[in-house]
């Protein structure tokens, strides 16, 4: 797993608590820069991929809001982080901001203290649903990759210390980095991990500067060793092929589901759930990768296949079409079904 070296450590000076001067001693070769907000950064002439390897910003989130969800989890948390090292190519939040570089929250018990106090108010014992049958699930990596997180502070080692005690709540993140230094933190199945799979030659073109799909793989025994609840997730699924040959991801799913099948033990498959979440593409973000990994964007747009949707937060998106779409899910269930019926679907869209 690659290490972020930041050159430039941006900061808010309500940011500076014991994490955030933890922050800066480690990174003290990095030159310090004083800002208003943590979500207004001044313009250092980096572009994307050099924005996201040298910049390092740190801040106070100071909006507290447990949102609904219902399929990755029940409630997204308050974020511990936003951005990430990875260069994705579908990533929806780059989509959203001109520059996305790694921002710490250094508020960490702040925010688990909201957290407490939401979960503690809800109804209990919780209904069972398929986000979990027992605890109120909630997100703590939706806009970061928390294995990369944990490389910098020691928030997410606070965080699942937390949910391991708590008597209602349980965490979740999804991740495309392997950070075996997340395997000593005794999370007593009161987190889980979903380990996102694409077919490896997929993944070089699109998942960019992240871990292989290999060493995803060949993680998932270890984690649910060291005490993780471990899912995966088929995020997000990229349907290519000519117009001659529609097969091409239909046989590469294949062969990635019996990879997944040949590389986790019983135990591991009995407790293993998925998440399946077809592409969702967006007009802006193609122009920025016509620029930057063209490879990978031509497997992303097509605009035969896609069709517009607008977004629960009102941006225009590409999907794709309805019709097209009802086929590729059967599709998908097929093929799971046929190699890895052990595999519970949790949701798919």
């Amino acid at each position: 797993m690659q290490t972020l070296q930041p050159r430039y450590i941006l900061y808010t000076p309500d940011a500076l608590n014991h994490r955030g001067q933890a922050v800066l001693e480690r990174y003290s070769d990095a030159e310090r820069i004083v800002i208003k907000q943590h979500n207004r950064l001044p313009d250092l002439g980096l572009k994307h991929f050099r924005a996201k390897s040298d910049l390092l910003v740190l801040g106070r989130l100071k909006t507290l809001v447990n949102k609904d969800n219902g399929r990755s989890a029940d409630y997204i948390a308050p974020s511990l982080a936003n951005g990430c090292f990875g260069g994705c190519t579908y990533c929806y939040v780059d989509r959203n901001k001109p520059l996305n570089p790694i921002t710490l929250f250094t508020n960490t018990e702040e925010i688990l203290a909201e957290v407490d106090r939401h979960a503690l108010h809800l109804p209990w014992p919780r209904v069972p649903a398929q986000t979990d049958p027992t605890f109120y699930v909630y997100d703590i990596g939706c806009n970061s990759d928390v294995s990369v997180d944990a490389q910098l502070s020691d928030a997410i080692r606070t965080a699942v210390a937390f949910f391991r005690a708590h008597p209602r709540a349980k965490g979740s993140f999804a991740t495309k980095f392997v950070n075996r230094d997340l395997l000593t933190y005794d999370p007593q199945r009161k987190t889980r991990i979903r380990f996102t799979l694409l077919p490896p030659h997929v993944s070089k073109l699109v998942d960019v500067r992240t871990d292989p799909v290999a060493e995803r793989l060949a993680a998932l025994n270890d984690f649910y060793d060291a005490g993780y609840e471990v899912h995966v997730n088929f995020s997000p699924v990229i349907v290519y092929g000519n117009a001659d040959d529609r097969q091409a991801w239909r046989h590469d799913y294949r062969a990635l589901f019996r990879q997944l099948d040949a590389s986790v033990r019983p135990e591991v498959k009995a407790q293993m759930k998925c998440e399946v979440i077809f592409l969702t593409h967006n007009v802006a973000q193609h122009a920025l990768n016509q620029e930057i990994h063209p490879q990978g964007e031509a497997l992303l747009w097509r605009p035969e296949l896609q069709e517009t949707k607008t977004s629960q937060y009102g941006g225009e998106n590409l999907r794709y079409r309805h019709d097209l779409k009802r086929q590729m899910i059967t599709i998908f269930r097929e093929l799971l079904q046929d190699e890895i019926p052990w595999c519970e679907v949790r949701y798919i869209f």
